[in-house]
């Protein structure tokens, strides 16, 4: 099993089930040197399956006063490989420490 940092809509029931066809169980975490910033989404299915013109994006700071908080999840390789189907262009999936010490993947700005 992959770990999986999720501070967006992957949180949303709909969405698991549209990508995942089960809801997620997981455990809270966050992730410190990163804040938010808002992305707007254009892909029509993401749109439809989120419900949500705008989508939180993870942007590094290095700043150790940011810190997002979210959730993390257990995913097979294969819904890893649907989860990035699910993600724009514009993230990127990288392998990040959490603030409890576990590695993850997240979904940060690909910049």
């Amino acid at each position: 099993m992959e770990l999986l940092f999720s501070y967006g809509t992957l949180q949303q029931e709909n969405v698991q089930i549209a990508n995942f066809g089960r809801k997620l169980v997981g455990t809270k975490d966050s992730l410190p040197l990163y804040s938010l910033e808002q992305l707007r989404i254009t892909d029509q299915r993401v749109l439809r399956e989120s419900g949500k013109e705008f989508h939180p994006i993870l942007q590094y700071t290095g700043k150790p006063s940011d810190e997002v908080v979210g959730t993390v999840f257990e995913l097979t390789a294969d819904e890893i490989a649907r989860a990035d189907d699910y993600e724009v262009d514009d993230y990127q999936r990288v392998k990040a420490k959490l603030k409890s010490g576990r590695s993850c993947w997240i979904y940060a700005a690909a910049n």
